[in-house]
Parts: C-alpha cells; sequence; structure tokens
C-alpha cells in the first residue's frame, strides 16, 4: 500500500540543531558549568542536549534539584529569534503531494520560534508538541492518535526522524514503517534498512 500520510520529526530531521545550538543554549551551558552538580561529561551533556529531551539528559547525568529547577526557569523563557536554515534537501519534501504531520518533543514556546524561523509551519496538516513539563504523552501516544484521528490504516503512514530509539521505535513497536533519517550520519554502522542520509531516497518508501 501506498503512503498517504508522512510523520517527520524536527531536531536534526529538518534542521540541524548544531547550527542553532551553540548561541541557543549559551546561558543553558554556562549554568551547569557553573553549578558543577551533575554526573559526567560536560561535553557529553553538552551534545545531548542537542539531540535528546532536555529533562531526559537531566535525569541520565544526574543533575541536582536545583541545578534542573535552574535549567527549566531558562528554557521556559527559551526561544530561538535569528534566521534558520533547514536542510537544503528538506525542499524536495515540501513538493511532496503526501500529508505531513509534524510531531517534536521539546518547550512549546521553543520548538515553535524554532517552527516559525523556519518557515515551514504550512508544510504540515497538524503539528504536535510534547512539551513534557505539560504532559505525560510519548511520541507512540501521538502516533496512535493520529492514526484514530484520521481513521489511517498503519500501512498509509511511513515515520521520518533522526532518533532510533525515540519515533522510530515507536514507530516499530506500533507496526507503521519508519525511515531513519541520517544526514548527520550519527549511525553508519546500524544495520536499519531504512535507513537514508538524503530526502531523495525518501520516494522508494512511499
Amino acid at each position: 500500500m501506498s503512503k498517504s500520510v508522512l510523520i517527520f520529526d524536527l531536531d536534526n530531521t529538518i534542521y540541524p540543531v548544531s547550527s542553532i545550538g551553540p548561541k541557543l543554549f549559551k546561558t543553558l551551558f554556562a549554568a551547569i558549568k557553573k553549578s558543577g552538580e551533575y554526573k559526567g561529561d560536560f561535553d557529553a551533556i553538552k551534545l545531548e542536549i542537542q539531540r535528546t529531551p532536555f529533562q531526559k539528559v537531566a535525569s541520565e547525568f544526574l543533575f541536582s534539584e536545583q541545578l534542573l529547577k535552574e535549567c527549566m526557569a531558562i528554557h521556559n523563557n527559551l526561544t530561538y529569534d535569528d534566521p534558520m536554515k533547514y536542510f537544503e534537501d528538506y525542499e524536495l519534501v515540501r513538493k511532496l503531494p503526501q500529508t505531513k504531520i509534524l510531531v517534536t518533543s521539546g518547550f512549546s514556546k521553543l520548538q515553535n520560534s524554532k517552527i516559525d524561523k523556519l518557515g515551514i509551519r504550512a508544510d504540515f496538516k497538524e503539528i504536535f508538541i510534547i512539551d513534557l513539563q505539560q504532559s505525560n504523552q510519548t511520541k507512540k501516544d501521538i502516533f496512535k492518535l493520529i492514526l484514530d484521528k484520521y481513521k489511517l490504516q498503519k500501512q498509509e503512514v511511513l515515520i521520518v526522524g533522526d532518533d532510533i530509539k525515540s519515533e522510530i521505535q515507536a514507530g516499530k513497536d506500533l507496526g507503521i514503517d519508519t525511515v531513519l533519517f541520517d544526514q548527520l550520519r550519527k549511525y553508519t554502522d546500524s544495520n536499519h534498512s531504512n535507513r537514508i542520509d538524503n530526502f531523495a531516497e525518501l520516494q522508494k518508501f512511499l
């Protein structure tokens, strides 16, 4: 069955977080380093913050209660207000006829600012932002909601994202086809059969 609906992740799927990370998280990184109330390597924390929901990073690196509180206060007011650029080959996605839905995890204010600066809001029929401060929902929950809301068969849907442990695993758990988008080549050793590093390759999965 051909795909009628494409579900996309945002961060590191539509644009590279590294293009804005150092500037966006400058205050946050400084607060973490100054506090020192965490376990593990600071550079590893910086890297994970740019590709994993913050609350999960704080838990993994055992942030103190005070540091977590301080970081959350910074995050709540965080927006990105400078120009942003999506991956060049995202233009190919925009031309696809399928219905497109965006599902992203993060702080609502920040995620919305990125969507607007990228100029991609109109590309999607619906946008879901999973804000862990406001909801206990997971991407798996949202994918199930989308299936029910639009009365879709699993075979009609394709999930595209960069995180094996997040949207890719959620799709597999639900029996929905997935494509691992790895333009940043994080998973070059992966045996994921549906791994691509350019949206030009997406066509063969549709």
